[in-house]
């Protein structure tokens, strides 16, 4: 089994999901989704459907102009009819709403990203029909995008860090229940979240991982990037011993033939949810004033990196991010503190 045939599975799943809920959305968007196709992945292109799909069942429930229409009669002349304060009476519609599905409802929010994204997903979606000529006005061009407060990066300092490997370890702070299920997964979870928190992989990159992905001749493990491109992070001794703990705990299982590293107790390979369940549970007994996920791992881990290296482009290389900006307004209270701290050693006059 080959590393790639994780992606592949994905891929494949994010494809199949695709088609079936563009069946539900109008069809002339299908010619939209083909030329989003040559630029972006199959979930950005999965995570368009969904959006699409709030905003035309929302003109169907709300737009007087929409209401003799069904989902499939919406063609691409129909945009022609929405303006601008449309689009504004969508944005604060969805800051609470209700969903029904065919066994229930439930109630929907979205913040200022939530809803910055549904915008964008609207903007992309007017510009190519403008471009096509296939409208004559474009008037989500017009609507002001949600203004994002920045919200605290939060991140483990030295000793919280440590406090959440000793738990893992450990367990001493578990419920009877839970010890018993620590018992044989103990090694594993220690390697998992050695691994996010000394490399700062994203999650879905730590359950992609083969066997053969790790070389522990130079401390290096493969991983598949957003975009498709593979690169090495390299990890720590501390890391390595908890991989090999684990992985030479597996060697003992004969019938173990699984290439996936970390496997679930089904013997399958484990799940993102799985992996944000076991960090979540870790870090509310040992770290109890952070809602820790492994998305503040890798926080945790950018923000030791840029520390101990003040490199910021080797950071955003590391962490996978396409635009530096992005670890700079990340990282930027560092870095304004590093420069405090040097601008006091600076002496105009001599002692």
């Amino acid at each position: 089994m080959k590393a790639e045939t994780y992606y592949e599975e994905q891929l494949q799943r994010d494809i199949s999901l695709l088609r079936n809920i563009q069946k539900e959305l109008p069809p002339f968007l299908s010619g939209f989704f083909v030329n989003l196709g040559n630029r972006t992945s199959s979930k950005t292109r999965l995570g368009y459907a969904y959006d699409l799909k709030i905003f035309f069942s929302y003109l169907l429930e709300e737009h007087p102009k929409f209401s003799d229409k069904k989902m499939q009669d919406i063609s691409s002349a129909d945009l022609n009819l929405i303006e601008s304060e449309d689009i504004d009476l969508f944005l604060e519609y969805i800051t609470l709403y209700e969903r029904q599905t065919s066994t229930k409802a439930s109630v929907c929010t979205n913040e200022e990203n939530g809803k910055l994204r549904k915008l964008s997903t609207i903007r992309t979606m007017y510009k190519y029909y403008f471009k096509t000529k296939k409208i004559d006005t474009n008037p989500a061009v017009l609507v002001d995008a949600p203004k994002i407060h920045d919200k605290a990066i939060v991140r483990l300092d030295v000793n919280e860090m440590c406090d959440l490997l000793d738990e893992v370890e450990m367990g001493n702070n578990l419920t009877k229940r839970q010890k018993k299920f620590h018992e044989r997964t103990k090694k594993r979870d220690l390697a998992i979240v050695s691994l996010l928190v000394g490399t700062g992989m994203r999650v879905s990159e730590c359950v992609g991982i083969n066997k053969d992905d790790i070389n522990f001749s130079n401390n290096g493990v493969r991983v598949r990037r957003k975009g498709g491109n593979e690169v090495i992070l390299y990890f720590g001794d501390e890391v390595r011993e908890a991989l090999e703990d684990y992985l030479s705990e597996r060697s003992l299982d004969k019938s173990d033939t699984e290439p996936a590293v970390f496997l679930s107790s089904q013997i399958k390979r484990i799940s993102v949810r799985a992996v944000q369940n076991l960090v979540k549970k870790y870090a509310q007994v040992s770290v109890k004033l952070k809602n820790i996920s492994p998305h503040k791992l890798r926080s945790t881990y950018g923000t030791n990196l840029y520390r101990a290296t003040g490199d910021i482009y080797l950071v955003a290389n590391t962490l996978g991010h396409a635009d530096v900006n992005t670890t700079k307004k990340h990282y930027a209270a560092i870095e304004e503190s590093a420069r405090q701290n040097a601008t006091k050693k600076i002496k105009l006059r001599r002692e």
